[in-house]
């Protein structure tokens, strides 16, 4: 059994040590370290934190040969090798690893390298307790099985099966909150990292609703017999990662909702969505998943047309399974859906990116979006919800409402995640053509178009109406039927001491014509000085207007004129009109 040991030797300098013992190995045996993470597709080169890398045999020192960035070579017979080296830990998100004084969390593709040719081994992580008093009360929460002799929450030993199985368990120590609930007989735990006033008995009876209804969903049995939510709370921030039989997340501390509040915030909503994504995740990803990722190649990109079916249909569902929990309201959900499609609408990339390019290029596009990526890429998250949308009523309409999206899933988990077989391109066609009884060739044509999904008429046969109106404001996120503006300064911004800086431009806008660019300081328009409230402002001078504007652009005062144009109604709001067409959906 191949063994890793890991402790964290000095949270101050978010240092982990870890010794990796292989046992006898023979000359050319290599090691290596994943480039990126399964669930989040950039190669991020988790390899760059590893500090002094040493192999020894016998407790002897040998030669290490270094290949890449992220790969060695042993260079003799070992009777006993072992490998020693340190992680710099100092990554809050969910994808890589952190360590503190307050707490630890790593992502096992970020600290334990591969011994190549050996991956189906099974595998022992002992977890070692950080030394000194004020660490007495730290405990361990991870999914991975406790070994023999071992339980669950304590530092000592746990096992995998094989490599890939290790690293789809993400650790966290620390103190931390623990509050639990079972569904559909299947325990769940709940751990809150971070300072928190969390009603955790309102949060876990929601998660309940939400897992039950997503495990009912894909038959009524969950595919694990223990499921954690793992979730550092922060002062502000966003974040999740789905794994085999746990999640990582990362939430501000005012999305939970504090034990004096009953009422729904946006916040809580966006934080029940989260956990509902990341929980769908356990069957649309981590076990139905395209072929290109059986078995997964974590050394090199690894390029599928398919993301929009994994994160798009799952993000069609976050929302959506919310509400057919019971965890929100109906017309919470439609300001919700409404918010989804107003994130598709506000770019241009949509009209330059179809969903299999986002897909394919998600490694370079997605992932590594800057301030011009609103005019150049579209999400396979939000325009992929939307495809699941157009899919979902299609098929409702196309079947007399005999089969949905859920069917699809079904015979998803059913042929495929469950049979541990990966989906080809065609296969999601294949599979809708079975359920309407016809080709569905003309339904994906859109995975390759760059025109907007004809989703209005198709909600008004289910007594929905989507209006299009202008934004309202700078903040407006659409979903409500809020007054528009007249005119619109065609850029994004936030506060800065001397006005607003800009944060992305919209190509062909007033700010893009008038010369603006993204970072640019915006200080005064019409010899005026300008804050948070410009949209409002500019709506004084009305369409056609022409007003000089100041900026500065690094350190230099520059000089346009502005020339204002009517709003454009990329807002979107959702409205039932006839309940009695919802037909199910709703």
């Amino acid at each position: 059994m191949i063994q890793y040991r890991i402790c964290p030797i000095d949270p101050l300098a978010h240092l982990f040590e870890v010794e990796l013992r292989v046992g006898q190995s023979h000359k050319g045996q290599r090691l290596s370290l994943p480039g990126w993470i399964p669930g989040s597709y950039m190669v991020r080169d988790f390899c760059r934190n590893l500090i002094e890398v040493s192999g020894f045999d016998q407790q002897q020192a040998i030669e290490l040969k270094q290949l890449d960035k992220q790969s060695w070579e042993v260079q003799q017979d070992c009777h006993d090798l072992i490998l020693r080296y340190q992680v710099y830990a100092w990554d809050m998100s969910v994808r890589s690893a952190h360590l503190d004084q307050t707490h630890g969390f790593f992502n096992g593709t970020s600290v334990f390298l591969k011994v190549e040719g050996r991956e189906a081994e099974p595998v022992e992580m002992q977890l070692l307790a950080p030394e000194g008093a004020q660490y007495r009360h730290w405990r361990v929460a991870t999914a991975m099985t406790p070994a023999p002799g071992n339980q669950r929450y304590a530092f000592g030993s746990y096992v995998a099966d094989n490599y890939d199985e290790l690293i789809d368990h993400p650790v966290e120590m620390g103190e931390f909150t623990l509050a639990s609930f079972d569904a559909c007989g299947v325990p769940h735990d709940l751990v809150l990292t971070g300072r928190h006033w969390a009603d955790t008995d309102r949060i876990c009876a929601d998660l309940k609703k939400i897992c039950e209804a997503e495990i009912a969903l894909f038959g009524g049995t969950a595919p694990y017999d223990y499921y954690l939510f793992m979730t550092t709370v922060v002062g502000s921030g966003f974040g999740g990662l789905e794994h085999r039989a746990s999640t990582a997340l990362v939430c501000g501390r005012s999305d939970l909702p504090a034990v004096t509040e009953t009422g729904m915030t946006e916040g809580y909503r966006t934080f029940l969505s989260l956990c509902s994504h990341e929980y769908f995740h356990n069957w649309n990803v981590k076990r139905i998943k395209p072929a290109r990722f059986v078995p997964y190649e974590l050394d090199q990109e690894s390029y599928t047309t398919q993301l929009w079916a994994y994160e798009g249909i799952t993000s069609y569902y976050d929302d959506w399974l919310t509400y057919r929990a019971g965890c929100v309201d109906r017309d919470d959900y439609l300001v919700m859906l409404g918010e989804l499609m107003t994130r598709v609408t506000r770019g241009q990339g949509r009209f330059k990116q179809t969903l299999q390019q986002s897909s394919f290029n998600a490694w370079t596009k997605f992932y590594k979006q800057d301030e011009n990526a609103q005019n150049a890429i579209v999400s396979y998250y939000t325009k992929g919800a939307l495809f699941a949308l157009y899919l979902d009523l299609n098929i409702r309409l196309e079947t007399d409402h005999r089969h949905c999206l859920d069917h699809l899933m079904q015979r998803l988990w059913q042929d495929y995640g469950s049979q541990g077989i990966g989906t080809e391109d065609d296969t999601h066609q294949n599979l809708v053509s079975e359920l309407i009884g016809r080709d569905a060739s003309d339904l994906f044509a859109w995975l390759s178009s760059t025109e907007d999904l004809p989703l209005a008429p198709l909600l008004a046969q289910f007594g929905v109406q989507l209006t299009q109106r202008a934004a309202s404001g700078n903040d407006d996120k659409g979903g409500s039927d809020n007054s528009a503006l007249a005119v619109e300064l065609g850029a994004k911004y936030t506060s800065a001491p001397l006005g607003v800086k800009l944060v992305n431009v919209v190509q062909g806008g007033p700010a893009h014509r008038a010369g603006l660019a993204a970072g640019d300081v915006l200080v005064a328009v019409n010899d005026l000085q300008v804050d948070t409230k410009l949209d409002k402002a500019l709506e004084r001078y009305g369409v056609g207007a022409q007003l000089s504007c100041h900026w500065f652009r690094r350190d230099e005062l520059m000089t346009g004129t502005l020339t204002l144009t009517p709003a454009q109604p990329t807002t979107s709001v959702l409205t039932v009109v006839d309940d009695s067409r919802l037909r199910g959906w709703l």
